[in-house]
């Protein structure tokens, strides 16, 4: 064999191989377009409700944050999240109202968390959540609770379509 042919075939094998990404199995330094915007995945969020599992990933643009959430029930179910400022008080009450809309909850429960990431410190903590949808059935809240302070996330439900991923190095 060649010398350039031994040099090339090398590389070839010293390459990593790259899994394709869809939004169940995103990683670190992958890039997700969303309304004209290229994010990079800074944090991804295991939650884990007993048996059932879901990710919260952290989007960074510039310095703009978005959170996007993703599990498989019967079939896939995708949100885009932002935080807001809405005082909630425990336990989580049955509707809330924000900008005029009133939003029903749909589910409540507790998961142990496990962060990647800029979440890395997080080893399978505790998290109270609750669901809330309204009337549109598009517009979501998200109530989480760590510690004494809850977190309020305005969302919509989006479509697999909507999203344009590619992948990091890994």
């Amino acid at each position: 064999m060649g010398f350039l042919k031994r040099l090339f075939s090398k590389k070839k094998d010293t390459a990593p191989e790259v899994k394709e990404r869809h939004a169940l199995n995103l990683e670190i330094g992958d890039i997700v377009t969303y309304d004209l915007a290229d994010y990079e995945v800074v944090s991804k969020l295991t939650y884990r409700d007993g048996s059932y599992e879901w990710y919260g990933y952290q989007l960074l643009e510039g310095r703009n944050t978005k959170w996007l959430s993703a599990e498989m029930d019967d079939e896939l179910e995708l949100g885009m999240y932002e935080k807001i400022h809405l005082s909630v008080q425990k336990p989580f009450p049955a509707k809330l109202e924000h900008e005029g809309r009133t939003y029903h909850k749909q589910e409540e429960g507790e998961a142990k968390v496990f962060g990647e990431g800029r979440s890395s410190n997080l080893q399978w903590d505790p998290v109270r959540y609750g669901d809330y949808l309204a009337e549109d059935e598009e517009t979501m809240l998200s109530l989480e609770e760590w510690g004494s302070e809850i977190e309020v996330s305005l969302g919509r439900s989006l479509e697999e379509y909507e999203l344009k991923i590619i992948a990091g190095s890994k």
